[in-house]
């Protein structure tokens, strides 16, 4: 009788001690960020330079100001700038301005 306690016990107290949490702690992952970050520009070199990028962004059928971060390689300010040049040239018009992110599309006319 007391062999088979014993056998029965056995597998019961290796549970046990494996789930007392001192045998092994959880590791957490550590966050791997792969992402390379973007070396946006910040500034235009040259005055050829904004007049390509005008003349590019003009023929964009949607114009937001990510976009043109994303496609251009520039910061939003300058980003915001190249809007506001090409707004005031009429070569593009807006969409939606009064919401949050602003929508312009270019003129037909143009």
């Amino acid at each position: 009788m007391g062999t088979k306690e014993k056998q029965a016990n056995a597998p019961s107290s290796s549970k046990a001690k494996s789930s007392d949490g001192k045998d092994k702690k959880k590791k957490w992952v550590k966050n791997k960020n792969n992402k390379e970050k973007k070396n946006n520009e910040v500034l235009f070199d040259q005055e050829s330079s904004l007049e390509k990028r005008l003349s590019e962004v003009a023929n964009f059928k949607l114009i937001t100001v990510p976009l043109l971060s994303e496609r251009l390689g520039i910061s939003g300010s300058l980003a915001r700038k190249v809007i506001q040049e090409l707004m005031s040239k009429n070569a593009i018009t807006a969409v939606s301005e009064d919401s949050t992110p602003k929508i312009y599309t270019r003129n037909s006319t143009a």
